[in-house]
């Protein structure tokens, strides 16, 4: 299911732009939770740079943050090219000047049904979700650490997934692959927060985004949009955006560390 896309929930008032002068980064920016919190955070006064594969998407969604007042770069970036990843950064730090908050949001959910053709499935879960998260923090931890030097905190938000905590048949690599990012998450926090740069990991649950259009089997694609259907009224996007928002305007002593966002019905 495709949503429509989030618009921006602050107005322009200098009272609720709390995140003004911060530069933002987030990845996975073409859609879903990515696409919903780059419109927040720069609703709410950041300058905001949106990275994924889709060029053409990106560019709209800037394009549209600007017509609402926002400030807003996009940078085509794949998180598992290294040389890609860097050029973006580049693209950044030149346009905005250091980063201040990085948004891990690029991800991937595909079915492994152990019949044999899994195994590249697999791997795409890994390098999208584990390496390639790795990889952005990797670019972007010196700007965050010399953003805390100077202001008091820094933040890097780790989007991974409730199917690290959980069984979900069918998608074992979808969950182990968040299952290791929400490790990694954990691990960053504390080689960071001793230097106020703030670590949030979030690990929504069913949420009403285009990621499971990917999924590509019909069969599978069908169970899940069953489940879907079963738990009732999913959080969208743009709701997980507000959470996000909201998680990196606190006071700089405070660090929400772990967030989950579920469907009430959701178990």
């Amino acid at each position: 299911m495709t949503t429509t896309a989030p618009q921006p929930s602050r107005t322009a008032s200098p009272a609720r732009r709390p995140l003004s002068g911060r530069v933002a980064v987030v990845t996975g920016a073409s859609s879903g939770i990515g696409e919903a919190t780059a419109w927040e955070l720069a609703a709410q006064g950041a300058h905001v740079a949106l990275l994924a594969r889709r060029g053409e998407r990106l560019a709209e969604h800037a394009a549209r943050i600007e017509e609402a007042g926002g400030t807003a770069l996009a940078l085509p970036a794949d998180v598992t090219d290294r040389a890609s990843l860097a050029s973006a950064a580049a693209g950044v730090r030149a346009r905005f000047g250091r980063v201040d908050l990085v948004v891990n949001n690029a991800g991937l959910a595909l079915p492994d049904l152990l019949d044999g053709s899994a195994g590249g499935t697999w791997q795409r879960m890994i390098d999208v979700n584990v390496t390639g998260a790795f990889a952005v923090a990797e670019e972007f931890v010196p700007d965050l650490l010399a953003a805390a030097a100077e202001r008091g905190h820094a933040d890097l938000v780790n989007i991974s997934s409730a199917a690290a905590r959980t069984i979900l048949p069918g998608f074992a690599g979808y969950a182990a692959s968040k299952a290791a990012f929400s490790h990694l998450s954990h691990n960053l926090r504390a080689r960071l927060s001793p230097a106020d740069v703030r670590v949030t990991t979030v690990e929504p649950g069913a949420v009403d985004t285009e990621l499971r259009d990917h999924i590509g089997d019909p069969a599978v694609s069908a169970a899940v949009q069953e489940a879907m259907e079963a738990i009732g009224t999913l959080p969208s996007g743009a709701e997980v955006a507000e959470l996000i928002a909201f998680a990196v305007s606190r006071p700089r002593h405070v660090n929400l560390s772990h967030l989950s966002v579920l469907p009430t019905r959701e178990v």
